[in-house]
């Protein structure tokens, strides 16, 4: 009954997969109560089917691929293993991989146990390790064996994996390969029951601990696998690093929602020349990259690439109109985005055969009732980005798992609160305006940050750019730009005066920016640029310093 519940909706949303009319007026969240993803769906179309499932290619040109039925056979065995290692049902398991075939076959063997699965990155500190298994509660631990070291000095009693190696006082994964792959669960999995715990990545204070159920992700990302338009036998590759929540989106569960197959390249370092010779190389029909890979794919000349992609799709943070005007000049194909959280799946988005108005991060996904919310708490046509809770959906998260009164917080007055602002137009299109602690005034004039930062990167010597408020002893504050340059060009004072020139051509007096310092940008560990910073560091340093690399635009003669 699960099965057939569940692939009735997903059948529903592919076969109005560019009628968005249809899709979300019609579709509805099939209802579960007992239901374990990994075994009543991924196992059931995984029988017999020897489709490729995960295609993994690395740099020196060695690749694996596995069919799903692969998948599903090499899953089993390691959740026999990790039950034998005394993994149980609700334990809570730290998982730090790359993007290996064994990530993927954790992640299948810990919903088939019922565990709690709690993905990190491999680029976590020892501290940061800490903090996770301290507040995670984490009771095992599996993880690349070159990151063991990282343990030396953690306390706790835990099971320690390793994968790709043998460390002393460490079990090996490996070791689950000559088992049965045959597995019987110990019982039923309910829908509510929890199954991920992901960290948020921090960008404006300590993260967070999101929690999610059996359903909330696999179920919840039917609307992920609309907005990304994925098809069975499409092979998809999401630019992602394992650890995060988006890699869960489109290199685990939207994928295979759709019977797609998962394309994942390893590279030691980004060569955007190597990322675009590979997507013609092995024929790669939907595309999913952050905007920060965006800006340095265009860099190159893209027209010399002839890929035979169907879908390109930008994630992570709003695309600039910029970028997607010139991947449709180079190949004729719209570059749609969307929008949704580690809370959640995909909210909004630019689902495929949609006019896309650029700017615009698209219209409300199937099964997410969106409402702007103002600071009165009436809906609007600018504010913040909220889910209307009465018609709760699957995707949204179960609570933080640590902190009720932020549970209570984000949840309060019937609506989820994103803490993302936005405005809609007549049609229903949803443009992003930025983070509600990033939004400023200068001069009294209300300022969107991304606004101006999609104006900065039309500059054909920026690469990246963050806007934050500056002190002003006149104004209160004015528009600063922080600069990252392309290659080719180096930061002076006959640069910023040019792009001071640019902008006056393009933006009004109000909201033009005022000062440009040039320098690399504080990012989290996930690559979202931390604004916060920034402004902090612009208030800590008051109205009268100035960076050795910045100029004010009052520096110069019009």
């Amino acid at each position: 009954m699960s099965y057939s519940a569940f692939v009735q909706a997903r059948d529903f949303l592919q076969a109005h997969r560019t009628d968005y009319e249809t899709a979300y007026r019609d579709f509805r969240w099939p209802v579960l109560n007992d239901f374990n993803w990994a075994l009543d769906y991924f196992d059931v179309m995984a029988a017999g089917n020897d489709r490729p499932a995960l295609w993994v290619v690395n740099e020196d040109g060695s690749e694996q691929k596995m069919s799903f039925a692969d998948m599903s056979r090499r899953s089993n065995q390691v959740a026999n293993w990790l039950r034998d290692q005394g993994v149980r049902r609700g334990d809570r398991i730290l998982m730090m991989l790359g993007n290996e075939v064994p990530l993927w076959d954790t992640m299948l063997a810990s919903i088939k146990l019922g565990a709690v699965l709690s993905p990190a990155t491999t680029l976590l500190a020892p501290d940061d390790l800490r903090d996770r298994i301290d507040r995670g509660q984490i009771r095992h631990v599996i993880i690349g064996h070159t990151h063991a070291d990282k343990f030396n000095d953690l306390p706790g009693e835990y099971t320690r994996v390793t994968v790709g190696g043998a460390v002393a006082g460490w079990q090996q994964l490996e070791q689950a390969y000559s088992g049965s792959p045959e597995f019987l669960p110990d019982g039923p999995t309910k829908a509510t029951d929890p199954q991920l715990l992901y960290f948020t990545s921090g960008t404006t204070s300590k993260p967070k601990l999101v929690l999610h159920s059996q359903q909330s992700y696999p179920v919840g990302h039917l609307s992920t696998m609309y907005w990304l338009g994925l098809q069975p036998g499409d092979v998809h590759w999401n630019i992602s690093s394992a650890g995060w929540a988006k890699h869960a989106w489109s290199c685990f569960f939207a994928p295979w929602n759709a019977g797609a197959t998962i394309f994942i390249y390893n590279y030691a370092r980004f060569a955007a020349a190597a990322i675009l010779e590979t997507l013609v190389r092995c024929s790669v029909t939907t595309l999913c990259a952050p905007p920060t890979v965006w800006r340095m794919l265009i860099q190159e000349d893209l027209k010399k690439y002839p890929v035979k992609v169907r879908e390109l799709i930008g994630a992570g943070e709003p695309l600039n109109p910029e970028v997607i005007d010139q991947v449709k000049e180079a190949w004729g194909i719209t570059l749609r985005d969307g929008f949704g959280q580690t809370e959640t799946t995909a909210q909004v988005g630019n689902s495929p055969g949609q006019v896309v108005k650029l700017g615009s991060m698209g219209r409300p996904m199937p099964g997410y009732q969106v409402r702007l919310v103002d600071v009165d708490g009436h809906v609007a046509e600018e504010g913040e980005i909220c889910l209307d809770l009465s018609q709760r959906p699957v995707g949204l998260m179960i609570a933080y798992d640590d902190d009720p009164e932020k549970t209570a917080e984000v949840m309060r007055d019937g609506f989820y609160h994103t803490g993302d602002t936005a405005s809609v137009d007549a049609d229903g299109y949803i443009t992003y305006v930025g983070r509600a602690d990033d939004v400023f005034k200068a001069s009294d004039y209300r300022i969107s940050p991304f606004e101006l930062e999609s104006v900065l990167i039309e500059h054909d010597a920026v690469a990246e750019a963050a806007v934050v408020p500056s002190p002003d002893p006149l104004r209160l504050a004015v528009p600063k730009a922080f600069l990252t340059l392309r290659t080719g060009h180096e930061p002076s004072r006959e640069l910023a005066r040019d792009i001071f020139v640019f902008l006056r051509s393009r933006l009004s007096p109000y909201k033009r920016v005022r000062r440009i310092e040039f320098g690399e940008l504080p990012k989290t560990i996930s690559g979202k640029i931390r604004r916060v910073e920034l402004r902090k560091g612009e208030q800590d340093r008051g109205a009268a310093a100035r960076g050795p690399l910045e100029f004010y635009e009052e520096d110069f003669e019009f």
